[in-house]
């Protein structure tokens, strides 16, 4: 009899305790329907979107808090029914259509090849992961935004949701309320500028100017003052393009891509200028000598083809290693 007894217990009751050990799971939902407003100096966007809820269980999950939202007063928030409802199979469901600004920091190391991964992140405040977990919604669509979007000046790469443990290490003053983990979850949006931006905005320009600063090797060397002068107006020049761009970007204290571009442009038409000095000064000070100019002219044709493939070779190499 006490065997039997045993048997119940082991077989009813301990798969009732573990299933009440675990967490509540809320299968999780977003629909992106707008995105705009992307400000780099403010690291911000403002995303409109839907969010759903399906769960089964007695804790309400509908508290949710999102955690990289900036302007709360700012933020609105509709709910899709007035009370929770109940699908078929005991499912309860709620949604939000929410539109407000979120907090993104923009890392421009790559400027202007940058990709950048946008996210809402939401948790509970009032559930610890070990009674409440958000978990991708497996049963709605795999597409997570409109599919007409549109985001003027960037390429929508694609979209996913996740969820991650987020613990933030303190109890908050509190001693009674000890450091626990949540579930975070985060939808994330990924763009990236086209790379039309970069070659036929940014980089056509200043190569232009190179190869202005490059022909003044190809002039004949007697012509001192013709040869001179294209490599000082194209080192105005390259001043003034990166100016141009730098003002649309936040200050930051390190060197993007483009500054490192326009790092290797200066060097090369300092080169030039310092090799058209050179070459002046030898006319100058051999005058009365003779001097072979064809030689001198092949030998800066020579160094005009090995400086435009150091221009582009250092460009490919920095684009792939940056």
């Amino acid at each position: 009899m006490k065997r039997k007894i045993y048997l119940w217990w082991v077989v009813v009751l301990l798969p009732l305790m573990a299933e009440a050990a675990e967490p509540q799971k809320v299968y999780t939902g977003v629909y992106l329907m707008n995105l705009y407003d992307l400000n780099l100096d403010e690291h911000s966007f403002y995303g409109d979107f839907y969010i759903w809820f399906k769960w089964r269980g007695e804790i309400d999950p509908t508290g949710i808090e999102f955690v990289n939202m900036v302007e709360k007063w700012g933020m609105s928030q509709e709910a899709f029914e007035d009370t929770i409802i109940t699908l078929e199979g005991g499912w309860n469901y709620q949604g939000y259509r929410v539109e407000g600004r979120f907090f993104h920091p923009f890392e421009l190391e790559r400027f202007p090849l940058d990709e950048h991964q946008l996210e809402i992140q939401i948790e509970h405040p009032d559930y610890p992961a070990d009674a409440l977990v958000f978990v991708k919604d497996t049963t709605s669509a795999s597409v997570y935004f409109r599919p007409e979007m549109k985001l003027a000046g960037w390429d929508i790469m694609g979209s996913e949701l996740a969820s991650r443990m987020h613990n933030y290490g303190t109890d908050f003053g509190n001693p009674d309320y000890p450091a626990t983990n949540f579930s975070n979850f985060n939808f994330r949006f990924t763009i990236t500028r086209p790379v039309s931006y970069f070659i036929l905005k940014l980089l056509l320009p200043l190569s232009i100017v190179i190869l202005a600063a490059l022909g003044a090797l190809l002039f004949f060397p007697s012509y001192v003052d013709a040869r001179i002068s294209l490599p000082v107006g194209s080192l105005l020049t390259a001043v003034f393009l990166q100016q141009s761009y730098s003002d649309a970007l936040p200050d930051v204290g390190y060197m993007v891509l483009m500054d490192k571009i326009y790092l290797l442009a200066y060097a090369l038409i300092a080169a030039v200028m310092f090799q058209l000095i050179l070459t002046g000064n030898k006319l100058r000070l051999f005058k009365k000598k003779e001097i072979d100019l064809n030689r001198v002219k092949r030998k800066e044709h020579k160094m005009a083809a090995i400086f435009l493939g150091i221009y582009f070779l250092g460009i490919l190499a920095m684009v792939l290693l940056v």
